[in-house]
């Protein structure tokens, strides 16, 4: 039986916390001058790169929770400066998302979501701002993955969500986020 809108979109919600907690697991195996250092990507470091992250997930995870932050959010593009700070914020916003997808019904997904824009409110359907959210996510951790590949810290993997060679490591990770297989995969 193919699995539904709802079932996949709160799949790549865990997917989404699970290679976040990944990639900021491996990055605090760097130095606070390793993490700022000055990089070639679209954002000039590993620390402004995760940022961005953070910064663009509350924007959206707001407007899908019926919030006003709009532009607000982007006010400090650099929020946590350490990685001591950026984990923690990082899982409290994925964890929002993960609730917010487990909430959904199949008619919630053309949901209309208002997103406060500079000057206008945008409304999307929640879908698509969904999709939207996760390859925007998935854009910018591709590039703190590159950066992270030219320190001395091995890039982690990141593609292989349910893979059979990562069973034993995914249950440990899985462990620490405090969620199971069996949970993201209920109907």
């Amino acid at each position: 039986m193919p699995a539904s809108n709802r079932l996949t979109l709160r799949a790549m919600a865990y997917n989404n916390a699970w290679a976040n907690h990944r990639l900021l697991s491996a990055c605090g195996a760097l130095s606070q001058t390793e993490f700022e250092a000055p990089r070639t990507s679209f954002f000039p470091s590993i620390q402004a790169t995760l940022n961005h992250i953070l910064v663009i997930d509350r924007f959206y995870v707001d407007a899908l929770e019926g919030g006003t932050l709009g532009p607000a959010a982007w006010a400090n593009p650099i929020p946590c400066p350490t990685l001591s700070e950026l984990r923690p914020a990082q899982a409290a916003v994925d964890r929002r998302l993960i609730d917010w997808c487990n909430s959904l019904d199949e008619r919630g997904l053309d949901l209309t979501i208002r997103v406060h824009r500079e000057t206008r409110v945008q409304t999307e359907r929640a879908d698509r701002l969904l999709m939207h959210l996760f390859q925007h996510q998935i854009h910018h951790r591709g590039q703190a993955h590159a950066m992270l590949s030219g320190t001395k810290v091995a890039p982690p993997q990141l593609d292989e969500f349910f893979s059979i060679a990562e069973a034993p490591l995914r249950a440990a990770e899985f462990a620490e986020l405090g969620w199971t297989e069996a949970e993201i995969w209920r109907e």
